[in-house]
């Protein structure tokens, strides 16, 4: 089992950034790769961003692309979400996970955080 906790969501506005990080409680293996997905109410979980173990593959939804980086520090067993020129579109709660290999589906994550609340106010 992996527990994994967020944190960094808050309020902000349209513009402006926020930095999500998710904390593992152990070392993963070397083969699980990590995401972030968010899910806006009423909507389906959408993917938002990839990394592999190695970090050598990274993933990124259309909708984030070239405003959000994805970074990993297995030394830490941590994953962080850098978000950039945020849009009121971008307000959901945002999920980290993990699992054995990488993936973009939601159904291929095998551990789950709890969620933490951004909201980008126009």
């Amino acid at each position: 089992q992996v527990q994994l906790v967020e944190s960094g969501g808050g309020l902000v506005q349209a513009g402006g950034s926020l930095r999500l990080s998710c904390a593992a409680s152990r070392r993963t293996g070397s083969s699980y790769g990590m995401g972030w997905f968010r899910q806006a109410p009423g909507k389906e979980r959408e993917f938002v961003a990839g990394i592999s173990w190695s970090g050598i593959r990274i993933y990124y939804g259309d909708s984030v692309k070239g405003r959000f980086t994805i970074s990993r520090d297995n030394a830490k067993n941590t994953v962080s979400l850098q978000m950039n020129s945020l849009k009121p579109e971008d307000t959901a709660v945002y999920y980290c996970a993990t699992q054995n290999g990488d993936s973009v589906l939601a159904s291929a994550y095998a551990y789950w955080g709890q969620g933490t609340q951004v909201t980008v106010s126009s």
